[in-house]
């Protein structure tokens, strides 16, 4: 694996509570997952980095067997579950995985790409749908591409978990996709 040894290092560092090397094999991809997103989020079709606008499972399919490894990150934060702190944490999780994606390019992962958790939360009013004004720092999630979040994050052997109460601390992965 040579210098994802070194991205693990800096994730931690940066603040994941934990990062993983994975095969992209290992990435779970299915069509029913965007089902989630079309009938139970309400920014369905409202952003670029959303279905139907970002890539479709078969399209990810294709794009996985162009990598043989990705790294998974886990993030455990103690956030109120208010609008506003959850908006903060997406943009925090979105910015550390363009960071990540930065990085691992520095360090000759030229095909890095990240996935961010949820959808994007970099604009303040509504997506511009003609075209994003932040390429640099959009990225589409991992669900909204057909990703198994649940079923990828097991197979790293992380245990996933729902937070089913306000109080409960909530956990949230990002993907690098590496080479």
């Amino acid at each position: 694996m040579g210098g994802i040894d070194g991205l693990l290092e800096i994730a931690i560092r940066m603040g994941a509570s934990d990062a993983k090397a994975i095969r992209s094999e290992d990435i779970v991809v299915r069509d029913w997952v965007r089902l989630k997103c079309m009938f139970g989020c309400d920014g369905y079709g409202k952003r670029l980095t959303c279905p139907p606008y970002s890539p479709s499972p078969d399209e990810l399919r294709k794009i996985l067997k162009e990598y043989r490894w990705a790294i998974l990150f886990k993030f455990e934060k103690d956030i109120v579950k208010e609008h506003c702190d959850l908006i903060k944490h997406q943009r925090d999780l979105h910015t550390f995985v363009v960071r990540m994606e930065k990085e691992a390019f520095l360090r000759g992962f030229y095909s890095a790409f990240g996935f961010g958790a949820g959808a994007c939360p970099n604009c303040d009013k509504d997506c511009n749908l003609g075209g994003c004004i932040h390429p640099d720092l959009a990225r589409p999630s991992m669900e909204g591409c057909g990703v198994d979040v649940f079923a990828t994050v097991e197979k790293a052997g992380f245990i996933p978990r729902v937070a089913k109460k306000r109080n409960e601390k909530p956990i949230f992965y990002s993907l690098l996709l590496v080479i």
